[in-house]
């Protein structure tokens, strides 16, 4: 079987000795098993065209494995989503949503095991104006938040957990709220407020339960946005998730469709989607894409 294994190569950053080193830990996980392995190092802005270019080469004569975090199996999965070729998951990043969410193993030997031995099971992703991810998109606060988080670690070094923080202390300074005209199902809500957040399939976001899915094959976006919009309705909010006491039915509005557009009167817009930033022309057109991306997950889920 052939696997070909694309790693973000985060724009040539990473020394020789070290990208050598990741790609001998790649093949060696991969030990005892009948897969011939291809690494490729791949800038992170051409990672969606080179796993493109792969699919229409082997079509389903091969295994597009995405190694990296939720931002990595976004790219990949956007070239894959609508073909035949399979995608594997290696999570390598700091959060890995995706590969939690489908269940898959983070032990890095563990996770090319379920690629050597397991199926193809079709799964859903989502699109907004066309624009693919796996996990979640979002507009207000959160956009804000990773550009600045961005800006403090290319400007003053910061490590990651510590530049979000600066960062979301920044934008709840400033505390932009957005003016939304939201459509699903026939029906009009018309709210400012602090985010819009919309799901991949339903988010469980009561009590400790906070950003996991039970299913990635219902063929639902679920959309989220607050009913607090002052900075201390939010603080509130803050603390409630901190201390596990969230309600659906008390701090959020919430709604499941196949398709829900957002417009908010603004030329272009911020918005996030597994963890990148894109400035986009709205109306946004959320639609999900049904059972359109084949995944390797372990035999008999």
């Amino acid at each position: 079987m052939k696997v070909i294994i694309l790693r973000n190569a985060a724009a040539g950053t990473t020394p020789a000795e070290e990208a050598d080193a990741e790609e001998r830990k790649l093949r060696a996980a991969f030990d005892g098993t009948d897969a011939d392995v291809d690494v490729r190092r791949v800038d992170g802005k051409h990672l969606t065209d080179t796993a493109a270019a792969l699919a229409r080469e082997h079509a389903d004569r091969a295994v597009i494995v995405a190694a990296g975090g939720d931002g990595t199996q976004s790219a990949v999965a956007a070239a894959l989503a609508g073909t035949d070729t399979p995608m594997g998951v290696l999570p390598m990043g700091t959060l890995n949503h995706f590969a939690k969410d489908l269940g898959l193993p983070l032990d890095l030997a563990a996770a090319a095991r379920v690629i050597a031995t397991g199926r193809p099971r079709p799964i859903d992703v989502a699109a907004v104006n066309d624009r693919v991810f796996v996990n979640n998109s979002s507009i207000g606060l959160y956009p804000h938040v990773v550009r600045h988080r961005d800006q403090a670690r290319e400007q003053l070094g910061h490590g990651k957990w510590y530049a979000m923080f600066i960062a979301t202390l920044a934008v709840f300074r400033r505390f932009p709220l957005v003016r939304v005209r939201l459509t699903a199902q026939g029906q009009d809500w018309v709210q400012s407020t602090p985010f819009v957040f919309v799901g991949n399939n339903q988010y469980e976001i009561e009590s400790y339960n906070l950003g996991g899915r039970a299913s990635l094959e219902t063929g639902d976006l679920c959309v989220y946005f607050a009913n607090r919009t002052g900075r201390l309705g939010m603080l509130r909010l803050a603390l409630r998730a901190l201390f596990g006491l969230l309600k659906q039915d008390r701090d959020f509005n919430a709604l499941c469709a196949t398709e829900v557009t957002i417009d908010t009167g603004r030329k272009t817009l911020p918005v996030a989607f597994d963890g990148e930033v894109e400035e986009l022309t709205p109306p946004l057109t959320y639609r999900i894409r049904p059972k359109s991306l084949n995944v390797i997950l372990p035999t008999g889920n």
